[in-house]
């Protein structure tokens, strides 16, 4: 794996936090936020799998209706 650096602008207060809260679990602050970051991907990604899978369902639903409709049309 190619490792790339990434940077960003923090400020001091939430620089020291992250340090602080990164020793208390025995990780390096890059690593703690690394984690960080890999856990809000995955709950992103599994509110946007959560989002497709609802309006599928509402597709799948009106799909359904619609031969529910045809299935009174008189042809018995």
């Amino acid at each position: 794996m190619h490792a790339t650096t990434l940077s960003f602008r923090a400020g001091n207060d939430f620089a020291d936090e992250v340090r602080t809260l990164a020793g208390l679990v025995g990780l390096k602050s890059s690593d703690y936020i690394r984690q960080a970051v890999l856990e809000k991907n995955e709950q992103v990604m599994a509110q946007h799998i959560a989002a497709l899978s609802k309006e599928l369902s509402a597709e799948h639903l009106a799909f359904n209706e619609s031969l529910d409709e045809s299935l009174q049309d008189g042809l018995d």
